[in-house]
């Protein structure tokens, strides 16, 4: 009797339009993986085990419904949060001790500073210190630190510059040539420092500091206590002249203002040409305290933090799981996935290394369904179900024939 076969072919093909349905439903869903349904079919045995011949089947059964996890496109979006995995791996999530996966990288910023999903579970990552280092140890919640950025005295100056050699020679007090840097002190206070230029001998130039504002006396002290810069014939710095000094930010009492112990100085790339005094470079090492202004996510995943001081500094890096056989996983449904035997185990990592895909920030990965195919096994799954439903109609005509024989 055929009734069997029939039977478990509508069930096979009812199935299948099920698993489409739930594909094109979720045609719009961010990080959503298509599904497939795989068929094997039965056979009946005879009591010794062996089918006998010219046996025909008992119908088929659904053996797995398995996911898809082809690359979905990567679409643009207006959220400094938003990340798209380009490649393998998931999102790591952990929420109340409950760890997870995902494709879906929208994600916001709780009361807490915690980057979370949609239902408050929180991404997995490497946290940093206030010096931006990354601790590389077991992944944690990442967390994005709202903290004013520590400011750093100064103690480090470059300088490089061209004095006049026209210049005439110079008595003190009076100098020829001026220039001035902002220096910080360790609470991140500014402080102007004025270099003044005199040209005392052929060759020959004294650079002597200033500042008003440094705490009165207006006092700043070098060691040593006169800076000298003595120039070969052809302009360049002669050797064995001061480049680089000891420059302490103090008060009168010779007291470091704020912690400043010191500013190094390098003023070895000087020159002496015929040609107009200019201060060619000038940098420093100093800041100010700064507040975040906002981060943006790198493809390796680190989290970058831009600051009103115009400084950065590193917030965390985003970490990613892959899986020996990803189609294992156990599905939890809000498009997440979980450990299972069949996966393995998750394998840590940064993006951009090993099997990991690379971060995309600011986007989003779509969904994977092929609209146009997944219409098409509609149709082919329709026939089936109706092909089905016809060898029942017909079992059932020969069936009544049978009955009314007389």
């Amino acid at each position: 009797m055929s009734f069997q076969q029939g039977l478990s072919g509508l069930n096979g093909a009812s199935k299948q339009l099920e698993t489409i349905g739930n594909n094109i439903a979720n045609a719009n869903t961010v990080g959503f993986k298509s599904a497939v349904t795989q068929f094997s079919d039965v056979y009946a045995n005879s009591l010794s085990g062996t089918s006998g011949l010219g046996t025909a089947g008992i119908g088929t059964r659904v053996s797995q419904i398995a996911q898809q996890f082809s690359q979905g496109n990567i679409t643009a979006s207006n959220s400094a949060l938003d990340m798209a995995i380009n490649g393998g791996g998931f999102f790591r999530l952990n929420k109340d001790g409950a760890i997870s996966y995902a494709r879906n990288g929208q994600f916001q910023i709780d009361k807490d500073g915690f980057i979370i999903s949609a239902d408050g579970g929180r991404l997995s990552g490497f946290s940093a210190n206030n010096q931006g280092v990354l601790s590389t140890g077991s992944p944690t919640d990442l967390r994005i630190s709202t903290a004013d950025l520590a400011p750093a005295d100064t103690s480090n100056i470059e300088m490089q510059f061209n004095l006049d050699s026209s210049e005439a020679i110079t008595a003190a007090p009076a100098y020829n040539k001026s220039t001035s840097v902002t220096v910080y002190d360790s609470l991140g206070n500014s402080h102007v420092l004025q270099l003044n230029f005199r040209k005392t001998a052929n060759n020959t130039w004294t650079v002597t500091p200033t500042s008003s504002s440094v705490v009165a006396p207006a006092t700043i002290t070098t060691t040593p206590a006169t800076i000298t810069l003595v120039f070969n014939n052809d302009g360049t710095l002669l050797s064995g002249s001061p480049g680089t000094i000891t420059l302490p930010l103090t008060n009168g009492a010779e007291t470091p203002i704020n912690g400043a112990t010191g500013i190094n100085l390098d003023m070895s790339q000087a020159t002496q040409f015929g040609s107009v005094f200019g201060v060619n470079s000038t940098s420093q090492n100093g800041f100010a305290s700064g507040r975040l202004s906002g981060f943006n996510i790198g493809s390796d995943g680190i989290i970058t933090g831009r600051y009103t001081n115009g400084k950065t500094s590193t917030l965390g890096q985003v970490v990613l799981a892959n899986f020996s056989n990803p189609n294992g996983l156990q599905p939890l449904g809000n498009n997440q996935w979980a450990e299972s035997a069949s996966s393995g185990v998750a394998l840590i990592g940064t993006p951009n290394s090993g099997r990991m895909g690379l971060i995309q920030s600011s986007a989003v990965e779509d969904s994977n369904v092929d609209m146009t195919a997944e219409l098409v096994n509609m149709i082919t799954a329709q026939r089936v179900f109706q092909a089905n439903a016809q060898t029942i109609k017909t079992q059932d005509q020969i069936l009544q024939t049978l009955v009314n024989l007389r």
